[in-house]
């Protein structure tokens, strides 16, 4: 043990009185600018302590005297950004849907708030990308086939009223007749393969060409076009609700699935639905007035819209 009292003559400073290995430390004062610093952290927790939220107790935290929270500040720079928003919102509610695109900077607005909503409400079903998911018949939204229709007001009121929603009196419903009661195996088959022919996915025959015309013309069309009215699915191109594979088109004919998309009017504002219809019609496969046929105005209620309509509960309506 060394001599705590002697001092160490190039610095003058005393030694502390340990040795490790003929290594002694001296007793070297911490440097003011440091002292002061480590002072100065103690008082500014002590002034935090008070001033805002600190201790846990049981239920809840102290307020502190200022009262302020990350949750409030969070409310008022929500309120901040609602209140920026709020003359858009004015013009989109104020403006015909059909008219956006007549406003671009308005129909840009509509589309940006709609990916917002859309990735908050309906990625669940259709997809970040909205590509949907053929296993469960929930639509791709960026073609351009619609079960309903696909112009601004028939995807807003499919998006205000649903498909099959037992929320609304008005939502859009249509259910195919099970067809496997009704057709032997081979006669299944047979009409399987003409309508995979109506997309050019096989050869057509007699017998299922004949079955078709008597069975499913009247709501898909002689010529596998669909019926938008009726929200029959067009056969006749090469997209699938379910997949084109021979066994799940037969299966849908013989047992056909009936999805179901809720309605948004309990939960999102007006115009929030009219901007998730300017978003999912800008998402590539829109329509606009006068492109369909066989149309009827959403507000007659009898208008079915599009594919966005079909986020199944038990499967899809649609294309077979």
């Amino acid at each position: 043990m060394a001599d705590k009292s002697r001092i160490d003559e190039p610095t003058g400073t005393e030694f502390v009185g340990h040795e490790w290995d003929g290594i002694e430390e001296l007793n070297t004062p911490l440097p003011r600018w440091w002292l002061w610093t480590f002072y100065a952290t103690i008082l500014f927790s002590a002034v935090y302590v008070v001033l805002y939220p600190a201790w846990p107790l049981v239920e809840r935290a102290t307020a502190g005297v200022l009262g302020w929270s990350s949750r409030g500040e969070l409310v008022e720079e929500m309120g901040r950004a609602d209140l920026a928003r709020a003359g858009t919102f004015e013009q989109i509610a104020a403006t015909d849907i059909t008219k956006l695109p007549a406003d671009p900077d308005l129909m840009g607005q509509a589309i940006a708030g709609g990916a917002a909503a859309f990735k908050q409400h309906c990625v669940q079903c259709h997809g970040a990308g909205a590509a949907g998911y053929e296993e469960f018949g929930y639509p791709n939204l960026n073609d351009d086939d619609w079960i309903w229709g696909g112009e601004l007001a028939e995807i807003e009121y499919t998006l205000t009223h649903g498909i099959r929603w037992e929320g609304s009196d008005e939502t859009r419903s249509n259910y195919m007749p099970a067809f496997g009661d009704v057709f032997d195996a081979d006669q299944l088959d047979a009409i399987t393969q003409h309508v995979l022919s109506l997309s050019g996915k096989a050869q057509s025959n007699a017998t299922g060409a004949e079955l078709y015309a008597q069975n499913c013309a009247a709501c898909h069309q002689p010529s596998g076009e669909g019926d938008q009215m009726q929200g029959a699915p067009a056969l006749n191109d090469a997209i699938w609700l379910y997949g084109d594979d021979p066994a799940q088109v037969s299966q849908q004919i013989a047992y056909p699935r009936h999805g179901a998309m809720p309605g948004w009017s309990d939960k999102l504002d007006p115009v929030t639905i009219r901007m998730l219809a300017a978003y999912v019609h800008s998402r590539g496969g829109g329509e606009y007035a006068g492109e369909a046929t066989d149309e009827v105005a959403p507000e007659t209620g009898e208008v079915a819209t599009d594919e966005v309509a079909v986020a199944p509960e038990d499967g899809g309506d649609g294309q077979l």
